[in-house]
C-alpha cells in the first residue's frame, strides 16, 4: 500500500463540513467588508519568493519546495501568498483601481518543516491584503475584520489579539544592530537555533517558541523603546482607533514577524489550545514590498489565517456536521426508479439534498443504510406505490409512515428539510 508522504494529510469526508463551514464564513465576512477573492498558481518563479519573502529567512534558505522544469527555469510551490498576490496586483494593474484595494485568497502553502499540531507540510491558509493606502486606520480595521470573522466562527472568546510596533527603515535597522549585540553577549544562555539566527535575523530570536529561551528573551531591549517619531505616532493612532471600538488587545513587545517585509504594525491572534505553536493569524504593515517587486511606491497591510488550526479549535468547540440528506429515495423496481429519478433532481434543484438508491438492494437492506447514514425519512415507492401514484414517506426517527401524491414528492421533501 502506498501511503500519503510524511508531512501532509487528506480531509476526510468527515472533516470536510468543518472546512466548508470555515471557509464560508471567511467569505461572508470578507466580502461584508468589500474583499474580493483572487485566485493564483501555486507556484511561481524561485526569485519572487526570494525577493519578496527576504534571502535571509528560515523559509527561503530551508523551507521552501524548489525545482527546475524542463527549460531549466526555477520554480518554488508557494510558501506564503502575500507575494504571489502582490504579482498578479502588479502585473495585472489593479494598483489603477481606487485605494484600498481589498483583495483575499485561499488554498494550499508549501514548506519543509517538522510536522506538528496544526502545521504541515502542505497547509493551507486564508490570506488578506489592503493595498494602497497608508492611514493607520486600515490597521486597525484589518484587526477588527479578523476577530469578527472569529466570532462568527465562536471562537473569539478563546483568542488573544497582540500587537506591536516594529518600526521602519529609519529606526529598525539601529535597534537590530542593538539587540544583535545583545545576543550575542548571551549567545551561551540561548539554544541552538537562537544562536544561528543572531546575525542572520536577530528580530527572529525573538519570537523563540523554547521555553528556555523565554526567560532571558523578556528582558531583551524592547523595539518600541527605539522607534523614530513618525512610527511611534503610527502605532499610537492604532492603539487609539482599536480603543475606540472597543477591541481587547494587549501590547506584546516581542511580538515580531518572520518574513523581512512587515514594517510598523504587527499582530497576532494566540490561543493556548495548540501548544507552542500558539498563533492561528498573524499579519501587519508592509509598504514598499509592492515597490520592492516592480510595483509602484504603494503601501500594503494584511493578515494570514492557518486554517488547520481553525479547524483544529473548531473540532474542540463545537461539532460542525456535514448536511445529510433529507431523505433517501428507495425505489423497488425499475419502473419506481425510472419515475423517481426525475423527482430526485427536482428536489434538488430546489436546494433539497437527497439520496437516491438504485433498486439493487432489498427494502430491509436501503432502511439500515439510511440508519447508518443517520437520514431521516426514506421514500418507499414500489409496484403498489406506483398503482396509487403516491410514495410512502416514513420516519426513521418515529416509524411512522404515509403516503404523499409523486407529484407532491419535491414540496413535501423540501417541506421535511430541517425536520429531525
Amino acid at each position: 500500500m502506498i501511503k500519503a508522504v510524511r508531512g501532509v494529510h487528506d480531509i476526510l469526508p468527515a472533516e470536510a463540513a468543518a472546512w466548508q463551514h470555515v471557509e464560508a464564513t471567511a467569505r461572508q465576512v470578507l466580502e461584508t467588508h468589500g474583499y474580493r477573492e483572487i485566485r493564483l498558481p501555486i507556484f511561481e518563479r524561485t526569485e519572487l519568493f526570494a525577493r519578496g519573502i527576504g534571502e535571509v529567512t528560515d523559509i527561503v534558505q530551508k523551507e521552501m519546495y524548489t525545482f527546475e522544469d524542463r527549460a531549466g527555469d526555477s520554480l518554488t510551490l508557494r510558501p506564503e501568498a502575500t507575494a504571489s498576490l502582490l504579482r498578479a496586483y502588479i502585473e495585472h494593474g489593479l494598483h489603477v483601481q481606487p485605494k484600498p484595494v481589498r483583495l483575499y485568497t485561499m488554498g494550499p502553502m508549501f514548506r519543509y518543516e517538522r510536522p506538528q499540531a496544526g502545521r504541515y507540510r502542505q497547509f493551507h491558509q486564508l490570506d488578506v491584503e489592503a493595498l494602497g493606502e497608508e492611514h493607520p486606520a486600515v490597521d486597525a480595521e484589518l484587526m477588527m475584520m479578523l476577530v469578527e470573522l472569529f466570532r462568527a466562527l465562536r471562537l473569539a472568546d478563546r483568542l488573544q489579539l497582540e500587537v506591536n510596533s516594529i518600526g521602519d527603515a529609519a529606526c529598525r535597522p539601529a535597534y537590530r544592530e542593538r539587540l544583535a549585540a545583545w545576543l550575542r553577549a548571551r549567545a551561551g544562555e540561548l539554544c541552538e537555533e537562537c544562536r544561528g539566527r543572531i546575525d542572520r535575523n536577530p528580530l527572529r530570536v525573538l519570537d523563540c517558541k523554547n521555553p528556555a529561551c523565554r526567560p532571558l528573551l523578556d528582558t531583551a531591549p524592547a523595539i518600541r523603546d527605539a522607534l523614530c517619531a513618525p512610527c511611534a505616532e503610527h502605532f499610537a493612532r492604532v492603539q487609539r482607533y482599536l480603543d475606540a471600538s472597543g477591541l481587547s488587545y494587549v501590547v506584546n513587545p516581542r511580538l515580531v514577524r518572520g518574513l523581512d517585509y512587515y514594517v510598523r504594525t504587527t499582530f497576532e491572534l494566540t490561543t493556548t489550545d495548540l501548544g507552542a505553536q500558539n498563533a492561528v493569524a498573524g499579519g501587519g504593515r508592509y509598504d514598499g514590498l509592492i515597490e520592492h517587486l516592480g510595483g509602484p511606491p504603494e503601501a500594503g497591510n494584511g493578515f494570514a489565517i492557518g486554517l488547520e488550526r481553525v479547524v483544529l479549535l473548531l473540532g474542540r468547540q463545537q461539532a460542525v456536521e456535514a448536511a445529510r440528506p433529507v431523505a433517501l429515495l428507495i425505489p423497488l423496481g425499475e419502473a419506481a426508479l425510472t419515475r423517481l429519478l426525475p423527482l430526485a433532481e427536482a428536489a434538488r434543484s430546489r436546494g433539497v439534498a437527497v439520496d437516491l438508491g438504485y433498486g439493487a438492494r432489498r427494502l430491509r437492506a436501503e432502511l439500515e443504510r439510511a440508519n447508518k447514514l443517520g437520514i431521516g425519512h426514506a421514500v418507499i415507492v414500489g409496484d403498489e406505490e406506483l398503482t396509487r401514484g403516491e410514495a410512502t414517506v416514513r420516519s426513521m426517527t418515529t416509524g411512522q409512515q404515509r403516503g404523499v401524491p409523486l407529484d407532491k414528492l419535491p414540496d413535501e421533501l423540501a417541506a421535511l428539510r430541517g425536520q429531525p
